[in-house]
């Protein structure tokens, strides 16, 4: 068990994938993602391993939900900044959303 005060430490936001690519370089197979999380956070990338549920075209333009204030973490040659958070339905990431179109950069918790 955690307290309140430590998930509130966690800052999950909202934010749309404005480009995705194929990361060739990833050591599982994964999508390079370019997050537009508003004007106070702005641009975030990510390393997501969602390749067996998503093509690269179908995520730009979803809005997903996101770990903004995690350290950035070193993925072979690139910098993922952000965690993009999802559940796992057989062994298969499925990404967590809103039910509806929300501002970019809005807070859940």
């Amino acid at each position: 068990m955690i307290s309140f005060e430590n998930f509130a430490k966690l800052d999950i936001r909202v934010g749309t994938i404005i480009d995705a690519c194929v990361f060739d370089k990833a050591i599982k197979p994964a999508y390079k993602l370019k997050i537009d999380f508003g004007n106070k956070i702005g641009i975030k990338y990510s390393s997501a391993q969602i390749t067996d549920k998503y093509c690269v075209n179908e995520l730009i333009g979803k809005q997903i939900v996101a770990v903004v204030n995690f350290p950035p973490k070193q993925i072979s040659n690139f910098m993922s900044e952000v965690l993009v958070l999802g559940t796992y339905s057989d062994n298969k990431v499925v990404l967590i959303k809103p039910d509806f179109p929300v501002e970019n950069g809005d807070k859940i918790g």
